[in-house]
């Protein structure tokens, strides 16, 4: 029995490479989906984008006062975010942004480059 531990890096890091279900950060790399948050990058229970629910982005609300733009990575292929989650999204200032999880990987990068607020969810691919 493989044991699953609550995956997190506590710090900020950019994406260094996604793919073969996967992403790979400072110098490490985690298998399955990741939110990149001020507070770190966490392990992300979320498989796809329709596992999205306001239960699925309560690490991010909470990390709310410090993140303007959340890029949203849906997988292979951008897919909308429902209405009542932009709504949750909006309600705290945060401006959000579906794509591809490919394109997310890559805006996030340079985001935070530029040293912009900004957080990212990503589902694996």
């Amino acid at each position: 029995m493989v044991e699953r531990r609550n995956a997190h890096f506590p710090g900020v890091a950019e994406i260094d490479a996604y793919g073969n279900g996967g992403f790979r950060f400072a110098d490490m790399s985690h298998r399955g989906s990741i939110l990149c948050l001020p507070s770190g990058i966490y392990g992300w229970d979320v498989e796809s984008a329709d596992d999205f629910s306001a239960d699925a982005f309560a690490r991010v609300i909470a990390d709310a006062e410090q993140i303007e733009f959340l890029i949203v990575g849906t997988g292979v292929e951008m897919r909308l975010i429902k209405s009542d989650l932009k709504a949750l999204f909006r309600a705290n200032a945060i401006s959000s942004d579906p794509m591809s999880t490919g394109a997310a990987v890559r805006t996030y990068n340079i985001m935070l480059a530029e040293k912009r607020p900004v957080a990212a969810a990503l589902v694996a691919v």
